[in-house]
């Protein structure tokens, strides 16, 4: 029960200095001073806060809220201003590390007494404080911890914590728990936010960061290489995380550590990547994977920081593909001559490309960047062409090497790997529609001369240019294919037939091909043995039958034969093309003939009998004698039957130079002008009415398979303006409207 309902009025003053002060007050400053811990017996803390109370709810004009209120704050500002900030000016000047040990300590006696106090003052705090909206008794000792000590003190404590900090970052050792109970400090003082810590601590401390790392950064760039150099930055910003995390608010993580980014990285980027002797190209050039990821991390951290890096990658790639290609021009100088097979050129792009597609990959994490160098190099490098064959060519003949039996010797999984590299590198290939064109002709070699060494490799190939271009890419090559699988099921059909009425003496077969599928070939009318022509006219009745609405075109020039040839008393199986077959078989019987009369008697022209009796009289088995002898095929020459021929193989195989190029040029030219036109129109019809900037720009992106010159593109438009696709507009010359 309150003294106020026994009617025994407590006084202020003497409330205040006889129980109040010298219960509590003094009790307090004393064992704080001294050191010693602070506690009230029970009996004694329950006086004290009675007396409090009671003071607190006596009736006015005895009731003393407002001034126990007052007298709180003035005695710890008191306290604060005679005792606390002497004992810190006495250390200042002392070190660092003195001056904020007895802010420590002068800190966690303020939080002391706070509580004591709020503990004392409870019904105060209660009542009094929240009826007038006045800050809490904690509040309030915060506030005058702040006024009288923060304020006065903070430059020379801010000061020490730098310093400290500064220290460590030189290898020195430091009290971390000392630092985060000062820093916990300066989160107080912000009374709830960290306005206190962020403007009295982490900015000057930002910018001592700076002022140290920049020292630092012009050290290290003079000194160190560019490997060492990352080494020491990333040391530097794995502490500087670490320090924020033992003794720093989080929150100044992301602003420290782009301080240090700024200064070490970002300042000396493009020295650190060029540095002679150590920069980013020699790094690659000597394989430094750990140092590239090492700079790749490192650099991944500034914005836009990877583009200058990349730039340099893809420079390098290209220097190093342009070698390759040196290597080959150099070669061909020399006296080498030039051929469409070149598979040390190719497979050294292949690897080229496998090397730094594992680096893009492995080092640099397969950024899009990296992968943009990759791809750019590489377009540079494939589309660059050395000598009289284009790397088209060539990357199509290594394919053919590959797949034809009697190439290249690999496993099942070599020849795999191989065609998956082949076309990764077809992929940066500008003329697709040349590489297409030159395969089908290869590949039609490989499969009408039962040449292709695996069926399933040659699907297999068929179908990773179908992923990488498309169904429309492939469908002539996949028609090639199903031609054989259904002609040797008309094949068979035909054979059960021949062996049923056995007319002829000859063994023999046709294949039957699709005209739009294979390439286009010469078919010389020649004037077959009557044996031959009875064998066509035998099949051409039995597919006639099968086929009324297809007509047959006989190409003897991809025909080929068995020829069993008697020379002396030992006989031969010559594999001969059906050309060479009807050439010897003039021979039969030790004839001569005259190469003038031989053209009339099998109606040949030049050009198609030359290499025909060249690979009979010249080449290595010399079946056929020439008068006079030599290495060259003339219109005056005379040929018989070589009866000193002898060989020790049953077996001969009699190869004949080929007279048709690898694939039709004119014909490529005339496919792009229709893919050109038809895109050109394609959209025309959708947009109505284009600038021819803006032309030019859409067909080049629409077409996949080549990347003709504006000038074709330009050339194409006139002619489609000719023929009334078109027409320039009569305002502006270099605007084209669709004609419907």
């Amino acid at each position: 029960m309150s003294n106020t309902n026994n009617g025994n009025i407590i006084q202020l003053e003497d409330g205040w200095n006889n129980v109040i002060k010298q219960g509590a007050i003094d009790v307090l400053e004393r064992t704080l001073d001294d050191g010693f811990d602070t506690s009230f017996e029970p009996k004694e803390y329950i006086r004290i806060y009675t007396t409090c109370y009671d003071m607190c709810t006596q009736r006015s004009p005895y009731n003393w809220s407002r001034d126990l209120y007052t007298r709180h704050g003035e005695t710890i500002e008191t306290y604060l201003r005679n005792t606390v900030l002497p004992a810190l000016q006495d250390k200042t000047g002392q070190g660092g590390t003195i001056l904020l040990n007895e802010l420590k300590h002068r800190w966690s006696n303020h939080q002391i007494m706070n509580k004591w106090l709020k503990k004392f003052f409870t019904y105060l705090d209660r009542y009094y404080v929240k009826h007038h909206s006045l800050p809490t008794l904690e509040q309030a000792g915060l506030g005058h911890f702040k006024t009288e000590i923060y304020q006065n003190s903070k430059e020379n404590t801010t000061s020490a914590i730098i310093s400290l900090v500064n220290e460590e970052r030189e290898g020195e050792i430091i009290d971390k728990t000392l630092v985060k109970s000062i820093v916990e400090l300066y989160e107080s003082m912000g009374m709830g936010s960290l306005d206190s810590y962020t403007n009295d601590l982490e900015q000057p401390l930002l910018d001592a960061t700076r002022a140290f790392y920049g020292r630092k950064r012009e050290d290290w760039i003079t000194k160190d290489s560019t490997p060492d150099y990352l080494i020491k930055a990333e040391k530097a910003l794995g502490e500087e995380k670490t320090r924020v995390v033992e003794y720093l608010n989080p929150a100044t993580e992301p602003k420290i550590r782009r301080v240090v980014e700024d200064e070490i990285l970002q300042k000396v980027q493009m020295n650190l990547l060029e540095k002679e002797g150590s920069g980013c190209s020699v790094l690659l050039a000597n394989d430094k994977t750990s140092d590239l990821q090492r700079m790749f991390q490192l650099f991944s951290r500034l914005d836009s920081g990877l583009q200058p890096m990349a730039n340099i990658v893809e420079k390098f790639i290209t220097s190093q593909g342009n070698a390759c290609i040196e290597k080959r021009q150099a070669r061909l100088d020399s006296g080498e001559k030039d051929k469409n097979d070149d598979p040390e050129f190719v497979k050294s792009l292949i690897d080229l490309q496998e090397k730094y597609l594992g680096v893009i990959r492995e080092t640099f994490a397969s950024h899009h960047l990296f992968q943009k160098a990759l791809k750019n190099s590489f377009e540079e490098i494939v589309n660059n062409d050395v000598g009289n064959f284009s790397n088209a060519e060539l990357m199509s003949t290594f394919c053919d090497r590959i797949l034809k039996s009697g190439g290249d010797k690999l496993s099942e999984s070599q020849v795999e790997v191989s065609l998956d590299r082949i076309v990764q590198l077809f992929s940066f290939l500008n003329d697709k529609d040349l590489f297409a064109e030159i395969y089908r002709n290869q590949l039609a070699k490989r499969l009408l001369n039962q040449r292709s060494a695996s069926d399933d490799a040659e699907k297999a190939m068929i179908a990773k240019l179908k992923v990488q271009c498309g169904t429309q890419f492939t469908s002539k090559m996949e028609g090639m294919l199903n031609d054989l699988a259904v002609g040797s099921e008309q094949k068979s059909e035909f054979d059960r037939r021949m062996e049923l009425q056995q007319e002829n003496s000859l063994s023999f077969g046709v294949q039957v091909l699709t005209t739009g599928n294979w390439p286009s070939y010469k078919a010389p009318e020649v004037a077959l043995p009557p044996q031959m022509s009875k064998c066509m006219d035998v099949f051409k009745e039995w597919h006639d039958a099968k086929h009324q609405n297809r007509r047959l075109t006989w190409v003897h020039s991809l025909g080929n034969a068995t020829v069993r040839a008697t020379y002396g008393k030992k006989s031969y199986d010559l594999q001969v093309t059906t050309l060479q077959a009807v050439v010897l078989n003039v021979f039969n019987e030790g004839k001569s003939c005259g190469f003038s009369e031989l053209k009339s008697k099998l109606n040949l022209d030049d050009i198609t009998l030359k290499p025909l009796m060249h690979s009979l009289s010249c080449g290595k088995h010399k079946v056929i004698s020439k008068s006079p002898a030599s290495n060259k095929i003339a219109s005056t020459d005379s040929f018989s039957g070589n009866a000193k021929f002898s060989c020790n193989m049953r077996k001969i195989r009699i190869p004949v130079a080929s007279v048709e190029s690898s694939h039709n040029k004119n014909r490529v030219e005339e496919d792009r002008s229709v893919a050109i036109e038809a895109a050109i129109v394609r959209i025309m019809k959708a947009r109505k009415t284009l600038s021819h900037q803006q032309l030019v720009a859409e067909v080049l992106s629409q077409l996949a398979f080549f990347k003709p010159q504006p000038r074709v593109i330009k050339k194409r438009i006139e002619a489609l303006i000719d023929r009334e696709y078109l027409e320039r507009s009569t305002e502006n010359s270099q605007q084209y409207n669709y004609l419907a």
